[in-house]
């Protein structure tokens, strides 16, 4: 498993296996939050990943986000998942989609900056979404 920190209470991660599930309680993770629609190739089917959840004492959130399609929601979503038991990992394709969520959802809270070094130490670029974050951050104040 590719896992990316961004905070000490989430990291984010590529396509997890139902075979990670038990791994990642064993290591820690109370959280599993799933931001990849199952129709997408290669997802893994979100009633399993549920299911898979459940059974290693995880809370899991189907949040999933095609990309493009942001809404409130979504965001919203997100935020309060981060709001349950942490650790918390989401994961999505690339793991930048729930990236882009993490910090859309903590535009107002944390600064620009903040937000954008941690995503790029992480290895995601969200200089694309600059413009929504600023205007959740007026948002947010």
């Amino acid at each position: 498993m590719d896992l990316r920190q961004l905070t000490p209470n989430l990291a984010v991660a590529p396509q997890i296996t139902i075979e990670d599930v038990p791994l990642l309680a064993a290591s820690g993770f109370k959280t599993l939050i799933n931001n990849r629609p199952d129709d997408e190739a290669g997802a893994v089917d979100h009633q399993l990943m549920a299911r898979a959840a459940a059974d290693a004492g995880m809370s899991y959130h189907y949040l999933p986000f095609t990309p493009g399609q942001i809404t409130p929601d979504l965001i919203q979503g997100f935020a309060e998942a981060l709001d349950g038991e942490k650790p918390a990992l989401a994961y999505c394709r690339s793991g930048n989609r729930s990236t882009v969520l993490w910090a859309l959802s903590q535009s107002g809270r944390q600064s620009e900056a903040e937000l954008l070094s941690t995503a790029a130490n992480a290895g995601y670029d969200l200089s694309g979404i600059v413009p929504l974050m600023r205007s959740l951050a007026g948002n947010n104040r």
